[in-house]
């Protein structure tokens, strides 16, 4: 580092401060940096300095901090939500099944004994006075062991679907 300074060093500054080198200095003072060390250095230093603080005005901005949490509690509630949707859907899956399951039962046991459900209808619409008793599908003898078949299943899907919602659930898989 030399510690002596050029007496033209305050014009190459001053042109440098400006932003006019190397357009608007004469040829004589290029030749005078290009001889003078400390002119040169000074250059020198200058432009890097400007170039990598073009460049890093030029590179990608960061969004501000609170967008960032934003978006980091956004993603978090999104995946809570997924974790908790998981079982849920299997529950409605199983449901589904449970459903279409007993529909069919149905339908194959009325077409067993003849599609009475059907008699029963209209033999409902036909009458002139509602009795509520017509309504309970277990009120004749007939359809008592229905009935006492009928305790036992709800309780075994009851059962099942507790036992797929606990296999299921966030809790036991972690």
């Amino acid at each position: 580092m030399t510690l002596r300074s050029c007496s033209r060093d305050a014009e190459v500054r001053r042109l440098l401060e400006l932003g006019h080198w190397p357009q608007s200095c004469t040829p004589e003072l290029r030749a005078h940096v290009e001889r003078c060390k400390a002119c040169g250095d000074l250059v020198l230093v200058t432009m890097a300095f400007r170039r990598a603080r073009a460049e890093t005005m030029n590179a990608v901005q960061l969004p501000p901090p609170g967008i960032l949490w934003w978006r980091a509690q956004l993603r978090r509630r999104n995946a809570a939500v997924e974790r908790i949707h998981k079982p849920i859907v299997g529950a409605q899956i199983f449901a589904f099944a449970v459903t279409l399951v007993i529909t069919v039962g149905f339908l194959a046991w009325q077409v067993r004994d003849g599609w009475n459900w059907m008699k029963w209808l209209a033999s409902l619409a036909q009458s002139q006075v509602f009795h509520w008793e017509v309504l309970w599908p277990f009120a004749s003898a007939k359809s008592a062991a229905g009935f006492l078949s009928l305790v036992p299943a709800l309780a075994l899907l009851a059962l099942a679907s507790g036992v797929v919602l606990y296999l299921g659930s966030e809790k036991h898989n972690s």
